[in-house]
């Protein structure tokens, strides 16, 4: 098969450099763009070939394949995944998270419950939302939300990607391209995927031009991003990154 692709990816400014002239590659592919919690549920039903999805549904499905060697990745602060408590945490008692995730919701409860010993009553933080109900205590906010709104009375308490690895020493990878059971993708495939990362890479200084109109932010700011907070190849301290949050991810929900 040429192409004939259903993909999904983030529509966050993340994903840009992974999905730049994907289409062009893989004629006849269809590209839709999506939250995180979205893309995942969509794979799940079977509407999508290959997904961009949280990393914590790929380990919950078991089986799914991936294109190997690409996803969202970050070592140390990432700036988009972002923990933030009203009056600290030791009176964190309900915490709102960001509809669009699934691995930071299951990452910040991991880690509050294994750092803090805090077990917060979990409340949903709707995408439509501008405001932060009174009753909340804390917020998870993710990607481009993360960056653009930060309530005044809030402060941050974790960076996810910095906890993260101060905790373990390792990168930690959000999401990766998942691939359907029973569909095995061909080597000009994958190749296609591996592209369109390469072109994005060698055109951020276009991405940033484009995005930053939407974003309201400097093209500057939105390459540091691309570049120093964000990461997109997944190798060997990726993969063990990725095995260590598994194992905590299971134990989690086991208990």
């Amino acid at each position: 098969m040429a192409g004939g692709l259903r993909i999904g990816a983030v529509a966050y400014l993340n994903t840009k450099p992974l999905i730049e002239g994907l289409v062009q590659l893989l004629p006849d592919s269809n590209l839709v763009l999506e939250t995180p919690s979205r893309l995942a549920c969509w794979m799940k039903a079977g509407k999508l070939d290959v997904g961009l999805i949280p990393v914590a549904e790929y380990i919950r499905a078991k089986n799914y394949s991936m294109v190997p060697g690409l996803g969202i990745t970050s070592f140390g602060p990432v700036e988009s995944v972002l923990l933030l408590t009203r009056f600290g945490l030791p009176q964190l008692k309900i915490l709102a998270l960001d509809e669009g995730s699934r691995t930071s919701s299951a990452l910040t409860k991991i880690m509050l419950a294994e750092k803090h010993k805090i077990y917060p009553e979990i409340v949903n933080y709707p995408m439509s939302a501008t405001t932060v109900s009174s009753l909340v205590d804390g917020i998870l906010l993710i990607g481009d939300r993360a960056m653009s709104m930060r309530p005044s009375d809030f402060n941050i308490e974790w960076d996810l990607g910095d906890e993260w690895t101060k905790e373990t020493g390792l990168p930690f990878v959000y999401a990766v391209w998942a691939i359907r059971p029973g569909l095995q993708l061909s080597n000009s495939q994958i190749e296609s995927f591996h592209l369109a990362y390469r072109q994005g890479i060698a055109r951020l200084t276009e991405i940033a031009r484009r995005e930053s109109k939407k974003h309201g932010c400097s093209e500057a700011f939105i390459v540091e991003y691309l570049t120093k907070k964000i990461g997109f190849t997944v190798g060997e301290k990726e993969l063990e990154g990725l095995e260590v949050f598994r194992q905590k991810l299971e134990f989690f929900e086991r208990n």
